[in-house]
C-alpha cells in the first residue's frame, strides 16, 4: 500500500534537533521526511523503513525522519515572524503524559501529532532544545483550546530546524518569551488547534 509521506529539503547548512525514530538527537540534517503509515503498523524497524522510504525519494544526506498513522494530506500550516509550524494531527489514540503506569506488553502505534518548525535564524544547542521543549508546551495548549482533554498522544514527535551558526553560537534563547520562542510558540499554536478541531 503506497501512503504518502511529507519532505522538507533543507539542503546543507541546517541543524534539527528533534525526537525523530530516525535521525533524533542534535545535528546537521539536510531533509526532514513525515511519512505516514497505517494503524496498527507491522514492522518493528521503523528507522529502517523509513531510510528505505527516503531512498525512494532521493533524499541523500543525513536527515530526520518521523512516522505517523494520522493523514499527512490533511497536514495544516501556520507562519509568525517567519517562524513556519507544521502538523499533523491524528488523535485517535490520546491522553495525559502523566497517566497511570500500563503494561499490557503491547508497544504504542505510531505518532499522530506530529511537528516541524523552520526558523530562520540559528539557534544554540540549548534554544534547539528549550525550542522543543516551547513546541511541545503549545500544543498541549492548542489541545486544551480544542476542547480536548489530553496533552497528547502516546508518540508524538517534535523536529525543530534552523540554520546552522556562523560566527557565534546562535541565539541563546527559545523559551516562549523569547522573540523567537514566543513566535513558534503561535505558530505551533495555530497549527495544531487547526489540526485538532478538524479531529473533533
Amino acid at each position: 500500500m503506497d501512503l504518502h509521506h511529507l519532505v522538507w529539503r533543507l539542503g546543507p547548512g541546517w541543524r534539527v534537533c528533534s525526537s525523530a525514530v530516525l535521525g533524533g538527537g542534535i545535528g546537521p540534517r539536510d531533509w526532514i521526511l513525515n511519512a505516514q503509515v497505517p494503524g496498527g503498523y507491522p514492522r518493528t524497524d521503523p528507522d529502517r523503513h523509513l531510510a528505505e522510504i527516503a531512498a525512494a525519494e532521493h533524499l541523500t544526506g543525513p536527515g530526520a525522519g518521523l512516522m505517523t498513522a494520522a493523514d499527512v494530506t490533511a497536514y495544516t500550516v501556520a507562519v509568525d515572524g517567519d517562524v513556519t509550524a507544521t502538523a499533523t494531527c491524528g488523535l485517535g489514540v490520546r491522553g495525559w503524559a502523566a497517566a497511570p503506569a500500563e503494561d499490557n506488553g503491547a508497544p504504542p502505534g505510531p505518532g499522530t501529532v506530529n511537528i516541524v518548525v523552520v526558523l530562520p535564524v540559528p539557534l544554540c544547542d540549548a534554544a534547539l532544545v528549550n525550542a522543543v521543549a516551547t513546541a511541545t508546551e503549545a500544543k498541549v495548549q492548542a489541545l486544551l483550546g480544542a476542547g480536548l482533554s489530553c496533552s497528547g498522544t502516546p508518540t508524538d514527535s517534535v523536529c525543530v530546524a534552523a540554520p546552522e551558526p556562523a560566527d557565534g553560537p546562535g541565539e541563546l534563547f527559545a523559551g516562549p518569551r523569547s522573540r523567537w520562542g514566543s513566535r513558534l510558540a503561535r505558530a505551533v499554536y495555530t497549527a495544531v488547534l487547526e489540526g485538532a478541531r478538524r479531529q473533533s
